[in-house]
């Protein structure tokens, strides 16, 4: 079967909210890296950001649990950086950086298609828990049709791009901090802060690796998806800033206050604290925190779509149709219920997530096959001619780096799979790479004697 044509000089689609699904975005489409931060910082400060930190303070103390977010926040800080680097030097997504980095043709498809997914059934499960909390706690109407809502609000941001997307979190992320604020302080008005700082784990004991685990794993899919963000930065230092802004803002502060949480209710379910303090905020709460993470949900899942849908059948589907697609068909599915009985599945799609990173870091910056091609084509503003269908080399690094994730307890599997993963390929790599280019050597001339 013939092979689509390169996405770098396939005609555009008509859809202008499209986002260059299939292509660079152009230098006249780069943001300030402010734009980006504060999406990125809306993905990392979110509800469940307080939860992972109030599973912290149930097993830990304070500066344990400190001590825990510190590494896992590093971790996932240098995977993020390199992962949007690449992104942001070559203008396109993660599925379709994976062509050209490591996965191949059909291979980018499949991560796509992992990534779609992966992030359109979170999509639809945390529009169900939007739902269910709204119901609780607003009289009215009933669940399903809160689901709808959520859903289609949701979705209608998601179909008009990043640059809508963008407004929405100037307008959504002060909200929900300053919201969720106000019930924290409420909360800790009747504690002695230093109190809960110095007391004991209130929980069963979590050891610091364990603690290390929980936080690198909850943000990995993130880290993975980078690109998706990145590729409207202008520069390697806007990526550097954003990340580490973001990521240590949202895991300290959000995170920080999730383990100070657990220790004042000895529970590590502090939602409820969050969102109970009135009908009224509680309900803004949600509104604020199931927009600004879960339209990247959607939006990341549409990217993965898109190329998926080009390269498996050479036909170009817009992201917005894409959009449409996923998220009503999420929307439905989690107004009826369906959803939450596919978490477990969810669950293991993230543990197959993480070497895809490691296989993308090593190509990209160590192995660098096509990087000549990427900066010839970069002059050009278009794309290389598309790559082989299938790289074995990274299938079977990303079969050895899922089976490390999921099989080896010592250390933190979803770091322990990236590395290998990373290693694995670098290696194998730079030792293919180093054969071929013996192969093409001339022979030396011999001299007459």
């Amino acid at each position: 079967m013939s092979r689509p044509p390169s996405t770098g000089r396939s005609d555009p689609p008509a859809d202008v909210h499209d986002d260059h699904s299939l292509r660079r975005v152009p230098p006249q489409d780069k943001v300030s890296w402010v734009t980006v931060a504060i999406q990125r910082f809306g993905q990392v400060s979110a509800l469940h950001q307080f939860m992972l930190g109030a599973a912290l303070g149930l097993g830990m103390t304070f500066w344990d649990a400190f001590i825990a977010i510190t590494l896992g926040s590093v971790m996932l800080e240098v995977v993020t950086i390199l992962m949007g680097v690449a992104g942001m030097r070559e203008g396109v997504s993660t599925s379709v950086l994976a062509r050209w980095a490591g996965f191949g043709n059909r291979g980018s498809a499949l991560v796509g298609l992992l990534v779609t997914i992966s992030l359109a059934g979170w999509f639809g499960v945390q529009n169900g828990l939007f739902a269910r909390g709204l119901s609780g706690l607003v009289d009215g109407p009933p669940q399903w049709l809160w689901a709808l809502i959520g859903g289609v609000g949701v979705t209608a941001i998601v179909v008009f791009g990043f640059r809508f997307m963008a407004w929405t979190a100037y307008l959504t992320v002060p909200a929900f901090l300053l919201l969720a604020g106000w019930a924290i302080v409420s909360q800790l008005r009747d504690h002695s802060v230093g109190e809960l700082v110095s007391s004991p784990a209130p929980g069963p004991t979590m050891s610091i690796a364990e603690g290390t685990t929980l936080v690198a794993g909850a943000f990995i899919m993130g880290a993975v998806m980078t690109p998706d963000m990145t590729r409207f930065n202008r520069s390697v230092s806007d990526v550097v800033k954003q990340t580490v802004i973001s990521v240590t803002l949202g895991e300290y502060l959000i995170g920080l206050t999730g383990v100070v949480l657990a220790h004042v209710a000895r529970s590590a379910d502090v939602t409820v604290m969050i969102t109970s303090t009135s009908g009224t905020l509680g309900a803004l709460v949600l509104v604020a925190a199931i927009v600004k993470i879960n339209d990247w949900n959607l939006y990341s899942a549409s990217l993965g779509l898109v190329n998926a849908v080009h390269v498996l059948t050479g036909r170009t589907v817009t992201r917005t149709h894409a959009a449409l697609i996923l998220g009503g068909a999420g929307t439905v599915l989690s107004a009826i219920g369906i959803l939450e009985h596919f978490t477990t599945f969810l669950t293991w799609i993230g543990v197959i997530t993480p070497p895809v990173a490691g296989i993308v870091i090593a190509e990209y910056f160590v192995v660098r096959t096509w990087r000549g091609q990427l900066a010839d084509s970069l002059r050009r503003g278009e794309l290389p001619a598309d790559p082989p269908d299938w790289l074995p080399l990274s299938l079977v690094c990303w079969a050895v780096g899922t089976a490390v994730g999921a099989g080896v307890s010592v250390g933190i599997p979803t770091i322990n799979s990236v590395v290998v993963a990373f290693v694995l390929y670098a290696g194998l790599g730079r030792l293919r790479s180093g054969r071929r280019s013996r192969a093409a050597a001339p022979e030396p001339e011999t001299v007459a004697g």
